[in-house]
């Protein structure tokens, strides 16, 4: 199950987003997008989800164009969890997790004992059952964006979209959520604003900056001081957690790196 944008670009009342962006998402490998505001990165997921459509270039999911198959074709092999939680009505979380059942109905058909198990299965992996009964509109921010991602699970498609997935949670859950994202073993594609994060659990990460993708390959390749300082902006001490054998990075504030070059 891989998911592929090919030369992707779009434009906004004549203003260029991105340019000729390609990203590749290989069967289970967890990919992630990074880059500052403003850079494209949800403009990308969402041309790659067909919420917008290319300008030019195309987004290609298990070697079809996206553009040429049917919504719920889509909807059974891809979930997404955006930055928003648009939710029109006031529905229970049960009612909410289980619309994840949709794609796998025929029109009018009943929830069966079958999908009521796969929903209370997506509850307890969020850690949220305890929420089931609740108004969507009454739980924080965190909680909805685990409702999101228990709706997602639901869904039990293969291929995963995260759009800042870790925004509004407090640390404990946001390493809960990413733990519990890589353990499912599915094709993700994430925007992500924390880098420590990306370097924790990304297999590779492209990096956008002003619509193009500047650099891509492993956390160990792509967070370097000079990438940082490039596109970010900003210093960091970059090291080899001796726990996680992965990149951390310890941000170092302007005032203290001046005039010192970092290679």
């Amino acid at each position: 199950m891989t998911l592929e944008a090919k030369k992707v670009s779009f434009s906004i009342y004549d203003q260029r987003i991105l340019h000729d962006v390609s990203i590749q998402i290989k069967e289970k490998q967890f990919v992630g997008l990074i880059g500052p505001n403003g850079s494209g990165k949800s403009t990308l997921l969402k041309n790659m989800y067909r919420l917008l459509k290319p300008e030019s270039g195309s987004v290609v999911l298990n070697e079809q164009d996206i553009l040429k198959q049917s919504s719920k074709a889509i909807a059974k092999n891809l979930a997404v969890v955006s930055q928003e939680t648009p939710v029109l009505f006031d529905f229970t979380v049960h009612d909410l997790v289980s619309m994840g059942r949709t794609p796998h109905k025929k029109l009018l058909e009943l929830d069966q004992e079958k999908d009521f198990q796969i929903v209370k299965e997506a509850l307890r992996q969020t850690g949220i059952s305890h929420l089931e009964k609740r108004s969507f509109s009454s739980l924080s921010g965190g909680e909805k964006k685990r409702v999101m991602v228990a709706r997602a699970l639901a869904q039990q498609a293969q291929i995963l979209i995260l759009d800042e997935p870790t925004n509004h949670l407090d640390i404990q859950h946001q390493l809960q959520l990413m733990d519990l994202i890589q353990t499912l073993h599915l094709t993700v594609v994430a925007a992500l604003h924390d880098l420590n994060i990306a370097a924790m659990y990304c297999d590779q990460i492209y990096v956008l900056q002003q619509g193009r993708i500047v650099c891509h390959g492993t956390p160990e390749e792509v967070l370097t001081p000079t990438v940082l300082q490039d596109v970010f902006g900003v210093f960091a001490d970059i090291q080899i957690h001796p726990m996680t054998g992965k990149p951390y990075l310890t941000y170092v504030p302007e005032q203290f790196t001046k005039g010192v070059s970092q290679i």
